[in-house]
Formats: structure tokens, sequence, C-alpha cells
């Protein structure tokens, strides 16, 4: 992946040492955005768009083992960039990154690296003390706003092994005003407030390498602040199933950190409308640049996967589970359905060893099988597993021919499991493995290793397999989580939702069942999620007989790609729906989803460039708010500007325009 640099401008002030006042700013190139840093002994930042506050002066720094205080501000530098990233995994070919930037250089041995963009801002600490290995204290974060406005609060609410910091990174969002936040709860992010005007501030973060990434909590009246897991000193087996790793001691800072380390952008993504979140690229500008000098190699594409489903089969003369026939069945459904991949998930290696092989399981002859038929084989693995011995695993089942590895349960993002990310991520790229990372949330690796091709930390279709029946309990509504993460949690980078599902439910009519499990809203919902959701490697998460069952629906979303050309944002409110269009060549895949309220929006598909006329849609039946399985295909002829969609409650439309 190649960085082109189309525009460098560059000014340096000298300073000499500034003991307080006001440091400097830095607008975006229109103008709108408007970041001030001040240092009184202390740093603060603060922003505004469009003269509207989006960020009220907060305390930002880095405390350190060899920190002196107060801080001053030595050196600032100003600089403006217009540049072209060419991106090889995306929903877009290539992404402008184009900002203004002020650094400071600072009295503690870091610089102080703050952009301005035109839908954000950002900053980052460098440290800039050369020759040794520096202790972090603490990072200070602080977030505070102008007013008691609502947010979108993804709590941590899962505690892997009681350890407050062991998290799937897997979050429904609390809908809630900042000062109803809980006390002392951590958030993940990305988080959204709610600014006047229609705006919305969005906190997340990328570049996170060899250093923890971030949770939020509620802070001293309008504020957020950040925290960070310690580094962890002593890990005992245990959580989830004993698949994790959890730590049983930590220590009392949070990172050992390099000579020149930098550490992660801090982000506040702000937007006129929520639409423009759906599609922003920031941290994409912000991430790390790629690491891999060829690229070609990495093949995404479409998934076969048997856990959600749980190998149901029928009308085999088989017993269907974790054995050879089963997944020679499934390699025989990826080929006629021209998906690229199947996945084999848990329980084809030994508990504690992925070099001993479950007795069910002919790997070599599923491999020489899917090889014949152009298909690819893709591993699950815990996390720890994969650590035991990372080299020969990879080097081992490479040679084999296996594509890559599904790799699960980090569920933590210290220091240590997000240096391993990396090094994972390289490992792979040097055995041309696809890797997908489960129990963690993206964070910039995928950009420096393309070969990261998804990642979970999202709230996906596997959940409404333990979801209770109407009135045994209160039951998540997924219809507005899935409308709502095209706004947050896909900001940072893709997601592994496993859409597909067949059997669909209304409401009402919708109940939790592991071995036959259902979703919630209806089948153009689940469609429409091929092309809402940015996943390079996308699962059809439900069974190859329900497939066939529904060939309309398969063969449709078979034609649907993993990556784009180009994608733009239609319309949508956060929570309530979504509507997005992507390019591939000179096709257009055009979707929109809601949440249970039935409603009918216009898509201004006139703005595409070089639309189509001719169009094969898939939309909510008649009867789709009593059978949620009610859907009808047709192929129509588009005139006009736009074109009007009816969603039914928790419904969907998916357009395949030639």
């Amino acid at each position: 992946m190649k960085r082109l640099f189309a525009v460098f401008a560059f000014a340096v002030v000298t300073l000499g040492v500034m003991a307080k006042g006001g440091v400097g700013q830095v607008k975006s190139p229109d103008g709108t955005v408007t970041v001030s840093i001040e240092c009184d002994g202390v740093l603060t930042i603060s922003a505004s768009q469009d003269g509207v506050v989006v960020l009220s002066p907060s305390e930002i720094g880095i405390a350190t083992a060899d920190g002196k205080t107060p801080l001053k501000v030595k050196k600032t530098e100003k600089s403006s960039t217009d540049r072209t990233i060419a991106m090889p995994v995306y929903k877009r070919k290539e992404v402008r990154d184009h900002y203004n930037e002020l650094r400071l250089t600072l009295s503690n041995g870091f610089r102080l690296d703050v952009r301005a963009y035109d839908d954000g801002i950002a900053y980052r600490f460098v440290n800039i003390q050369k020759g040794k290995q520096r202790i972090i204290n603490e990072e200070v974060a602080h977030y505070n706003f102008a007013g008691n406005y609502k947010a979108f609060v993804p709590y941590v609410n899962d505690n892997r092994g009681g350890e407050r910091y062991c998290y799937s990174f897997e979050s429904y969002y609390d809908e809630q005003s900042l000062s109803e936040m809980f006390a002392d709860s951590i958030a993940t992010t990305p988080l959204a407030v709610c600014l006047p005007q229609g705006k919305k501030a969005v906190i997340l973060e990328t570049g996170v390498e060899n250093y923890p990434g971030m949770f939020l909590k509620k802070g001293n009246g309008n504020q957020l602040v950040a925290e960070m897991a310690p580094l962890p000193a002593e890990e005992e087996i245990g959580g989830f199933s004993r698949l994790n790793l959890v730590p049983t001691r930590r220590e009392s800072f949070i990172a050992r950190i390099n000579s020149q380390q930098s550490l992660p952008w801090r982000i506040v993504a702000i937007s006129r409308e929520d639409r423009e979140l759906a599609v922003t690229d920031i941290a994409m500008r912000l991430a790390p640049q790629c690491r891999i000098k060829d690229t070609s190699w990495i093949k995404p594409g479409k998934v076969a996967w048997d856990w959600w489903n749980n190998t149901n089969l029928t009308g085999v003369d088989f017993r269907s589970g974790m054995n050879t026939p089963t997944y020679m069945y499934y390699i025989d459904f990826a080929r006629d359905n021209n998906l690229e991949y199947i996945i084999i998930d848990e329980g084809w290696s030994g508990e504690e060893s992925l070099m001993e092989l479950s007795s069910e399981i002919d790997l070599p002859e599923l491999l020489a099988y899917a090889k014949e038929r152009g298909i690819g084989i893709i591993l699950w693995s815990s996390w720890r597993n994969m650590l035991k011995d990372t080299e020969a695993v990879m080097s081992h089942y490479a040679a084999m021919g296996v594509k890559g590895f599904k790799i699960d349960f980090f569920d933590r993002d210290d220091q240590k499991v997000m240096a391993s990310a990396f090094q994972l991520a390289e490992m792979g790229a040097r055995h041309h493995l696809l890797l997908d990372f489960h129990g963690l949330k993206p964070m910039g690796v995928q950009c420096a290793y393309p070969n990261v091709v998804n990642f979970e930390g999202v709230k996906g279709l596997e959940n409404a397999k333990w979801e209770p029946r109407v009135g045994d309990g209160p039951m998540h509504d997924f219809p507005r989580y899935d409308v709502s993460i095209p706004y947050l949690r896909m900001m940072p980078g893709p997601l592994d939702y496993t859409p597909g599902a067949m059997n669909n439910a209304t409401r009402d009519n919708f109940f939790g069942n592991n071995n036959h499990p259902m979703s919630q809203g209806t089948r153009v919902h689940q469609m429409a999620m091929y092309i809402i959701y940015d996943a390079p490697l996308q699962m059809l998460a439900d069974s190859p007989t329900n497939y066939k069952h529904n060939q309309e629906c398969t063969d449709f979303i078979s034609q649907i790609p993993t990556t784009f050309d180009e994608t733009v944002a239609l319309a949508g409110e956060m929570g309530e729906y979504v509507a997005i269009a992507k390019r591939k060549g000179n096709r257009w895949y055009v979707a929109a989803m809601t949440n249970w309220t039935p409603r009918t929006i216009s898509l201004p598909i006139g703005a595409l460039n070089n639309i189509g006329t001719r169009a094969k849609v898939f939309r909510d039946g008649i009867n789709a708010d009593k059978d949620a399985t009610d859907y009808r295909a047709e192929n129509i002829t588009l005139n006009g500007n736009s074109i009007n969609v009816e969603l039914a409650p928790g419904g969907g439309w998916a357009a395949i325009i030639e």
C-alpha cells in the first residue's frame, strides 16, 4: 500500500520555553474546525466546528516515571498535508488524507502532534527521548463537553474471569445523558455524544501498538475520562471455558514504551449529519501505513461458516458435525455458490495444542478436496493456543495449504495483547495467511497488515442464539443495534457480524434457539447487511441446507463483493435507519435497513457516479410485518434521480444496479 504525497507545506516557530498561556491553534483545511492548545503547567485541548463547541478545554498528558512538572512547551511547528492513500482491502480503493497539523515539542521528552480535519480532530504523543525504554504510569485524556448531552455508551458488561479489563468488546448501546452514566463503569470506544444543531462527536482511537487500548468512564460534570489497563505481571488460564489468559496481578503502570515510539491517536470525529459517520475514513487516515510490500496474495471473500448453524444439514447420508464428510459438504456448497472459503471452527484440534488433530477430521484430505474445487480453508484458534508456538503452527499449516486463521478470545487490550496482535499479523503476513481477530476491536493493525481482514468486537448474530422468549426476560433490540453500529463500531474498521440468517422473525415471534437459531427483523434486513457492513472476510452464517432452500436469496448474496472501489452514504440517523451505496467496477450495490419502525425513505441515487438503470431488487414483502421471511425480488428499471424505498418493521432493502 503506497502513500502518494500531493502537497506538504512546513513552517517552524521556535518559542523557547513557554511556562503558561495559549500555545497554538490549528484549523481544518476548509476552515470550519478549530483546535486550540493551551499550556499552563498542564496541557489542555479544545475544539469547535462551525462555531459550535465540540470539546471544552480538556486536560491531556503523559505521566512517566521520569517525568518532571510543570510541563513546558519548547517549540511549535505547523504543516499542511494533502495526500492519497491506496487501500488494498477496504470499502474504497483510495483515501484522501487532508489535514493541517500543529506539533509541540514538550519539556518531558515527548512531542504532541495535533491534526485538524474537515470532519474531526486527532492528537497523539510521540516519545522523542532516545536510547531507553520509558515507563508510562498514566495517560490523561479528558473529554469535557459544554452541556449534559445524550450519548451512545457501549459499556463493558461481561468481564472475563471477573477481571475489570478482560472483555470481548461486544457492547450494546445505553442511550443516556452524560450525567446519567454509571459511576465507575467503563465503556469501550467508539462512543458518541450528541451535540447541538444535530452534530455528533465520536471518540475513538487508532494506531494502538505496543500500548494499551482506551476505555472511557464518567468524570466530573459533563466529562468523560480515559482509563487504560495496567500492564499484566502474572496470568493464569481462565475466563470463558478456560479459553482466556486472565491477568491475576498487574503492574502499577500501563506500559513500557520504546525510544521514538508513537502513542495512539486520540480521535474525535465530528459530523453535521449522522450519515457522514457511516462512511468516514478518519481512522484509516491516521492508522499505521502498510508494512507489506506485496499485497497481491491477500484475497478477501465470503465464507461458509459452521458454528452459528450448529452444522445442521438435512437430506444427507452422514451424521453432520465436526467430521470430514460435513466439511466436504460445506466445500461443495461454497464451490456451487461462488464463495471463496469455508471455516472449520472450534473442535478440529486438540484443546491445548493446535498441532494435534481431532480423530474425526482428516485435514489433509479436506485441504486436497478444497484445492481441487478452488476453495480455501480457514481454521479457528484461541489466542492463548496460538501463542504457544506461533511460528511452528503458522509455517506448518501454511505449508499444508491452509489459507488463514480465525484467532479468538483475545478478550483484552492491555499492552501485551496489543503488541501480540501486531506480532501475529506480521507472522501471518510472512506465511501468506489471512487473519480474523475475535475478542478484539480494530485499532489500526489492519492498515499496517492488510492480511488482518476482519475483527469481531461486535454484538453480532451469534447473540441471537441465547436471547429469551418474549415474556421470559428482557430481550435486546437487534434492529436498533443493527442501525447504530454503522455509525459507531464500523468507524475504526471492519466487523465480523456474521449475517445471513434465513430463519427470520418479527419481534413477537422471536426467541433464542441455540440449535436452530433465527434473527430479529426481516429476511431482507439480513441481506442488506452484506452491502452495508464493512467485512472483507464476510460470513454466511446459516446452514447450507437453509441457503439451498432459499436459493434466490443465496444467489443474490453470493454476487456481492466484500471490498469496493467507492462508498457513499445516502441517508440515515443513528439508531433509526441507514442507507449506503458501494461501487465495484461498473456495478453499484445499494442497501437500507431500519429499526422496528416502518418507514419510507427516498434514496438519492442520481447523485451516484455512472449509475446504471437496470436493478435487481430485494425488498420486504407486503406481509413482512407478520412473517419476517416474506420478501419480493424483482427486476426494475430506474427512472429519475431518486427511488422511494419502503421498509417493514425491522426491515431492509437491497439492490444490485448494472
